[in-house]
């Protein structure tokens, strides 16, 4: 029996998801959480294999990226599957090196979100086909590709945070994001913050505001 813990701040998402795998005679959901700290919490109390992680909790709610990476460094923690609407690089980024074991959009039908949840628990890794294709692109040409924290950068400049703000934000010194700016615009052949935050976001590296 694979036991769940649903952690997702919509009431209705996370019925719709009992509904769903509830239809499992494999699947037991043993909690739901309508918060990441709620879901870190749970997870940490044991009798849990996977949780289904949302990655948006709301304004100043920790979010989700964060909660799984608290989750991953668990001794013995369960295995965290991000179930999301999101699929910028900039939120796959964040899922995967957070520690997520998979990576799934909410519109995935049920029996892919089944298969993925058993292959999260077997401790492989589940992605949704445009994300593990989001990642192959960034391994054929990581030349291009902009990093982690580039795309940080780049989303306080979206967010229309200053270089300053930027730098205290991200405990950068401002001299280091203007480097990380001046290899943002080469990478995305741009010249200004404006049009580089319209080329990140047009080509799904942002999420549309």
């Amino acid at each position: 029996m694979i036991r769940l813990l649903l952690a997702d701040d919509h009431p209705v998402v996370r019925a719709g998801l009992r509904a769903v795998l509830d239809a499992e005679a494999d699947f037991e959901i043993v909690a739901e959480a309508a918060t990441a700290e709620r879901a870190v919490e749970l997870a940490g109390g044991g009798g849990v294999d996977v949780v289904l992680m949302d990655l948006q909790f709301g304004a100043g709610q920790l979010h989700g990226a964060e909660a799984t990476a608290r989750i991953a460094a668990l001794d013995g923690g369960p295995r965290v599957l991000v179930l999301t609407t999101y699929d910028t690089e900039a939120d796959i980024l964040a899922a995967v090196e957070a520690g997520a074991s998979g990576y799934l959009l909410k519109d995935a039908p049920p029996e892919e979100l089944a298969a993925a949840v058993r292959t999260a628990a077997s401790g492989r890794s589940a992605l949704a086909p445009a994300v593990a294709d989001r990642l192959m692109d960034r391994m054929r040409a990581p030349g291009e590709a902009l990093s982690r924290r580039e795309l940080e950068v780049l989303r306080l400049v979206r967010d229309g945070l200053s270089n300053a703000e930027v730098a205290r934000e991200l405990f950068l010194s401002q001299a280091t994001v203007k480097s990380h700016l001046v290899h943002i615009y080469a990478k995305l052949g741009v010249d200004s913050r404006t049009s580089a935050v319209a080329r990140a976001t047009r080509d799904g590296l942002l999420r549309r505001r």
